[in-house]
């Protein structure tokens, strides 16, 4: 069956709603943030589940080069039974590379910034309430999308201009964004 033009470009199959506006995209996340006060204001709290998935590959890596993991195959089994050495491997894994949080919609310099995971339990990202007003995010659902720069160039543009305790004043006017809250006088 031909389609028309308007066929081509209307509806979620559509060739704007497909294609142009949303894509997938690999290394990347998404989940709803909560308050992580004991957390720098540098960190964010990145669930064991997400983390496992990001960094697969980089954690492959290592297993093999370390020789946890005699081949492919064998390294993805023990990333499956999640055993203690896993954990301790992605641990050092995550050191190396920082992720950036992204609040949509993305307005401004302050909406994409820079963290260095730490691993938490359950399925939230966990932010300090100091870092929200950058991003304009609160804790009652907000959602955080969670992306891993690759290349070296794009790790260390991430821990030299993005990281959150470099980007504490407005871009714009020069104030203070990382002011106490509400949330965090009570």
């Amino acid at each position: 069956p031909y389609k028309s033009f308007s066929d081509v470009i209307e509806g979620k199959e559509g060739r704007f709603r497909e294609n142009l506006l949303g894509k997938r995209v690999d290394y990347s996340g998404r989940s709803v943030i909560v308050v992580g006060p004991f957390l720098s204001l540098y960190q964010c709290g990145l669930p064991s589940e997400i983390a496992i998935e990001l960094f697969q590959a980089f954690l492959i890596r290592s297993l093999i080069g370390r020789h946890i993991a005699p081949n492919l195959r064998a390294a993805k089994s023990m990333i499956r039974d999640k055993g203690p050495i896993v954990w301790e491997v992605l641990q050092e894994v995550m050191q190396g590379h920082p992720i950036l949080l992204n609040r949509a919609p993305t307005l401004h310099k302050l909406g994409i910034q820079a963290f260095q995971p730490i691993l938490v339990e359950g399925r939230a990202i966990r932010l300090h309430p100091s870092v929200c007003g950058g991003f304009n995010a609160d804790f009652d659902g907000d959602q955080m999308a969670v992306h891993v720069p690759l290349s070296l160039e794009a790790r260390a543009e991430a821990r030299l201009l993005m990281f959150s305790e470099t980007n504490l004043l407005s871009p714009a006017i020069g104030d203070p964004i990382s002011i106490p809250t509400q949330d965090m006088l009570m």
